[in-house]
């Protein structure tokens, strides 16, 4: 029994012993590198903006009547001088008639005038009547004369008037809705206007940028002066508020001449072709400006960790070990980082497993799967 407990014994302990000595020291572990290289990058800042259409008018009535007539639906594309109400315009007509017979009664005065000054002229000449008879006449013509051009001057007031009772679109565009409904009593000083009409074959789009994202757009763009500065800024595209992208390209043309001393902002402004109407006044969405940065170092992000609101690479040394750099960042282009500090040009770092490497570590350098080179030009994501 005694020899039996001994035997167990020594079995155990060497199957204890055993797992002891199969363990070996675990090998580095194999990691893809690449070194960094400069390219030039292109790099998108977006703003909010606002869209306008290039003309944006109140339709308002000049003159008191009542509303006849709505010659158009809500939202309808209309043309230059189409009718869009009808204002009852009745007493219009015979205050034209009025003036009319005005008018008429005007030059029958000057007519009359004119007889006597005709009939006096020959009699002063014999000396038969005196010559103020002859002035007094002539004064008489000249007072018919000037009441027959205020007679006209009222006829063609009273024709304006009358035109005025047919309401006609002053731009081509689309209506807005109709605040007003027929039979009501409308006139130049009603608080509210007819409806609003704006002229979208073109839209204004505007956006603002800050003092400093103005002094990165003085420094970016060629030229001496902000037009020069314009004409060499690439299209800006807009995007919509469903994040989809208008699909033709608007320029830059107009610089505010100022601060906005609430905001600290200055607001530029952006043209975009509308011709199918797609866009209309009092939308909104976003321009994506593009940025230049030749030059510059591109790292993955995969290849990045995140601590304490920093960004981290590790940089591979002297005998495969690698160090943990802290990056300065200026940018994001798609899925790289633009770096501004913290690598040189041609430094190798650990592109995948960053997660778990620590400071000083030694790993196994590999070939990445897919080479890691910028291109010349590359469009990217945004980054506000």
């Amino acid at each position: 029994m005694k020899v039996f407990s001994l035997l167990a014994g020594t079995l155990l302990l060497a199957g204890c012993a055993e797992p002891q000595a199969s363990q070996q020291p675990l090998s580095p572990p194999a990691l893809p590198v690449a070194p960094v290289r400069t390219g030039t990058q292109t790099t998108y800042q977006e703003y909010p903006a606002s869209i306008e259409g290039v003309v944006n008018v109140e339709i308002r009535p000049q003159v008191t009547g009542v509303l006849e007539r709505i010659l158009v639906e809500e939202g309808a594309a209309v043309r230059k001088g189409q009718p869009l109400f009808k204002i009852n315009d009745a007493p219009y007509r015979e205050q034209l008639n009025n003036a009319l017979a005005a008018q008429q009664a005007a030059a029958g005065a000057v007519t009359s005038a004119q007889v006597e000054v005709d009939r006096y002229a020959p009699l002063v000449q014999h000396k038969v009547v005196s010559p103020v008879q002859l002035q007094t006449a002539q004064a008489a013509l000249t007072v018919a004369q000037a009441n027959l051009q205020r007679a006209k001057a009222a006829v063609r007031s009273a024709r304006i008037n009358l035109g005025y009772t047919t309401i006609t679109a002053p731009v081509s565009g689309y209506l807005g809705r109709l605040q007003t409904k027929q039979g009501s009593l409308v006139g130049p000083t009603d608080a509210q206007a007819l409806t609003q009409l704006s002229d979208v074959h073109e839209v204004h789009t505007y956006f603002a940028l800050g003092e400093d994202d103005f002094s990165t757009f003085r420094r970016q763009y060629a030229g001496r002066t902000i037009p020069e500065k314009l004409r060499n800024l690439p299209p800006v595209t807009l995007v919509l508020s469903d994040q989809s992208t208008y699909p033709t390209q608007g320029k830059v043309d107009v610089v505010a001449g100022q601060f906005d001393r609430t905001t600290g902002a200055v607001t530029l402004r952006a043209t975009f072709p509308n011709a199918d109407g797609l866009l209309r006044s009092g939308n909104t969405g976003t321009i994506r400006l593009a940025m230049t940065h030749p030059g510059v170092l591109t790292v993955p992000v995969a290849a990045t960790v995140e601590l304490q609101d920093k960004v981290f690479v590790y940089a591979l040394g002297d005998s495969n070990k690698v160090s943990r750099r802290a990056l300065t960042i200026q940018g994001k282009s798609g899925a790289n980082y633009l770096v501004s500090e913290g690598l040189q040009e041609g430094e190798r770092i650990v592109l995948q497993g960053v997660d778990h490497l620590q400071e000083g570590q030694v790993i196994q350098p590999t070939q990445p799967s897919v080479a890691v080179a910028p291109s010349k030009s590359t469009a990217s994501a945004a980054q506000n």
